[in-house]
């Protein structure tokens, strides 16, 4: 039975590797393992040893705490708390982290004003 924490742990290593452009094989490479096992660690399948995690974190470069937040005391978020998982979502993410500083900040000036006239 897959834990929570597990699972939780693997999304989050997912859509790290995702943010950063990197697919599982390169992920698998740099921490000299196959492809099919980040794909077990992505879907909590397979729980991660802290040593691998550690080593995913480097390749990614995050803390260790990095894929541990939102979590609730023992509770892992629910997936519909989970907007990470929308594809949509993701790519308007990386969009914007791929935008130059100034742009970025226009853009958010925006968002923050279409969202008030839209309440």
């Amino acid at each position: 039975m897959k834990h929570p924490v597990d699972i939780h742990v693997g999304k989050r290593i997912r859509h790290r590797r995702w943010m950063v452009g990197m697919t599982q094989q390169q992920l698998a490479e740099k921490v000299g393992i196959k492809f099919q096992q980040i794909q077990k660690y992505e879907t909590g399948m397979n729980r991660v040893s802290s040593s691998r995690l550690w080593e995913i974190a480097q390749t990614l470069e995050v803390p260790i705490g990095h894929f541990f937040e939102g979590i609730d005391g023992e509770r892992a978020e629910t997936p519909d708390q989970d907007f990470l998982s929308d594809k949509e979502a993701m790519e308007l993410i990386r969009a914007y982290y791929a935008m130059p500083e100034n742009q970025r900040r226009r853009l958010y000036d925006l968002a923050r004003a279409l969202s008030e006239s839209a309440a």
